[in-house]
């Protein structure tokens, strides 16, 4: 089970890396040019999006992996998770069906690692 959890934990850290990074690194126009749903946020709130993205990523693994303040991890987690709670809504809005399958596998890897760290396997 805790291989499990390393690995939701591992993916979950790649997937809002990459999307975090994404999100800083590239001009808005940019971004709003490769995903619609930009355009519908200042770009302040996008550089926070990715932020918060890129922090909760470096949170769901390196609590676990050093020992230092574990339950950070599943804390982290869950903001990951409010984060596609917003994403689903923001694409259910828009009509973007095919995105809320990514945001909601991202949502239940997000949900796997809080239970597994607070449940199955607590730090």
């Amino acid at each position: 089970m805790n291989i499990a959890i390393w690995i939701a934990q591992i993916l979950l850290a790649l997937a809002f890396a990459a999307s975090g990074i994404s999100k800083l690194v590239q001009p808005y126009e940019k971004l709003a040019a490769q995903m619609a749903y930009v355009n519908d946020f200042t770009p302040g709130a996008m550089r926070a999006i990715g932020t918060l993205e890129i922090l909760g990523a470096i949170g769901v693994v390196l609590p676990t992996l050093t020992g230092v303040l574990p339950w950070l991890a599943p804390a982290a987690a869950f903001g990951l998770a409010v984060n596609m709670g917003g994403a689903t809504a923001t694409h259910l809005r828009r009509k973007e069906y095919p995105m809320i399958i990514v945001n909601l596998v991202l949502l239940a890897l997000a949900g796997f690692v809080i239970y597994g760290r607070l449940v199955a396997i607590p730090l």
